[in-house]
């Protein structure tokens, strides 16, 4: 049972990295080329609705996919009430948001959001029908057809997004870019799952609603939170400094959340489901949640940090030099983003262990304090508002720490010898390589130069320090092979 617990793992972080890594990859490609042609006041539109989308989109769907996700043995029932809360929701919430679109344009001062909002809010409609198919599938750990769902989407909604961005659409590009993503998801979920809705009476599908509820409500408030802590950056920039400098930071923080998202959402796919499933193995339990912090850790700390070296060099050359003050921004956003995958799992441990109460409360204070430091730091200018955000979300994670030490007895030494070591390597390698590499004088030779010599570097200090996880990463490929 151990061999095969390990190889659903390591099979699920596989193809979850192969879906994120494919889709940053096509991000990374199209993004330039959407760089080229679009202009930052155009990022800058499309990112001012972004934590209302999101919000709504959470409220739609309730946290009741975590909630399945979270169930030991999920029924039929469970999934079907699911699925049918999750369209009416959504229905109901894109009703009311079309009627609040003039006050979200009001706030803004931009009478163009009007139909650009009541047509980018029709994404949570189209996500509503593939929730209780994506907790399915990732119950059934088929991270292997999740991550064909997510590639094929996003080829197909970029290569259109592209073709409205070269014939002038603009904002509108990103807007459609954003629903062909998430319709061809939805479809193509529909496709791989063998999970389907039925229509049943009204008591049958109230049932199991009750009983997710009182977990799935902490969830869905937390989730908001969360999204506002992502977004509030976007919501006061667009207020206080308008599109076009939330243009130029929408474009940094996308560069970087590309990188953490990649650790993320690899880790998303599995982690949640493994924990759960090892809920009666205390120790056993522990040990995987702590194989997973290194696995993090190895990843996360050299691919943002390497992201934040090569900021400058990396966005003047591939999108122009009309965004260099979103290169500026990056480094800093770049140090946020290497502990922000280390959260997600401490946070997804808290959930598995049926303590949603308390993820709820700690996103709140966290939102909170967020909040009340970007309100009152805003005429500081930008750069001190990312200092700070990125300073408060960095001590965030020792809080996450402290709960998931009382809850799985995870200690702070251990905590800081499954993550420092990485953290140390990668920023040791970043410095020698951007002093080696800082007299090159030509753009693309210094990128290139600091790429290799960084990687390189990196896979070396860790080979010689004898890195379990590199053996085992190594081994898993190039030994075992992915079916």
């Amino acid at each position: 049972m151990a061999g095969t617990l390990k190889e659903q793992t390591a099979k699920g972080l596989f193809w979850g990295g192969m879906n994120n890594g494919v889709q940053q990859l096509l991000g990374l490609a199209f993004g330039i080329i959407l760089g080229r042609l679009l202009d930052p006041s155009d990022y800058g539109m499309t990112a001012m609705l972004a934590v209302f989308s999101v919000i709504a989109n959470e409220l739609q769907s309730s946290g009741f996919k975590t909630a399945l996700i979270n169930l030991k043995e999920p029924k039929h029932e469970d999934y079907n009430a699911v699925f049918w809360f999750n369209i009416l929701a959504g229905t109901f919430i894109y009703v009311v948001l079309w009627f609040c679109a003039p006050l979200i344009a009001d706030y803004y001062d931009k009478l163009d959001l009007i139909p650009l909002s009541r047509y980018v809010f029709l994404g949570f409609v189209f996500s509503s029908f593939g929730m209780a198919q994506s907790a399915y599938l990732t119950k059934q750990m088929q991270i292997k057809q999740i991550a064909q769902c997510g590639m094929t989407a996003t080829l197909t909604s970029s290569i259109v997004s592209v073709i409205l961005a070269a014939l002038g659409f603009g904002y509108w590009a990103l807007a459609t870019q954003y629903l062909m993503y998430i319709a061809v998801n939805t479809l193509l979920l529909w496709y791989f799952s063998e999970w389907r809705p039925t229509l049943s009476p009204l008591s049958s599908l109230i049932s199991p609603l009750k009983r997710l509820f009182p977990f799935s409500f902490k969830i869905m408030l937390s989730a908001i939170f969360t999204q506002v802590n992502n977004n509030i950056m976007n919501l006061l920039l667009g207020r206080y400094y308008g599109e076009t400098n939330t243009g130029h930071y929408n474009q940094a923080y996308q560069w970087s959340s590309k990188c953490f998202m990649l650790v993320g959402n690899m880790l998303k796919q599995v982690d949640q489901t493994v924990l759960v499933g090892l809920h009666d193995e205390r120790e056993r339990q522990l040990a995987v949640l702590r194989k997973m912090m290194r696995f993090t850790a190895f990843i996360s700390f050299p691919l943002l940090f390497g992201l934040g070296l090569v900021s400058h060099e990396f966005i003047v050359l591939a999108i122009g030099e009309k965004w260099a003050f979103s290169a500026s921004l990056l480094p800093l956003l770049c140090l946020c983003g290497a502990f922000i995958p280390l959260s997600t799992l401490l946070t997804d441990s808290i959930i598995s262990q049926h303590r949603s109460d308390i993820y709820l409360w700690s996103t709140v204070a966290l939102g909170i304090l967020q909040i009340g430091l970007m309100v009152s730091l805003w005429r500081e200018g930008i750069y001190t508002m990312v200092i700070a955000y990125t300073l408060l979300n960095i001590v965030w994670v020792f809080v996450w720490h402290f709960f998931v030490r009382r809850l799985m007895n995870y200690r702070l030494l251990a905590f800081l010898k499954d993550i420092i070591p990485f953290a140390l390597a990668a920023a040791a390698v970043m410095v020698v390589t951007g002093l080696a590499t800082q007299s090159i004088s030509a753009l693309w030779l210094r990128l290139l130069s600091r790429v290799v010599m960084a990687t390189i570097l990196y896979l070396v200090v860790m080979r010689l320090a004898g890195t379990v996880i590199l053996k085992e990463i190594m081994a898993f490929i190039f030994r075992k092979g992915i079916s």
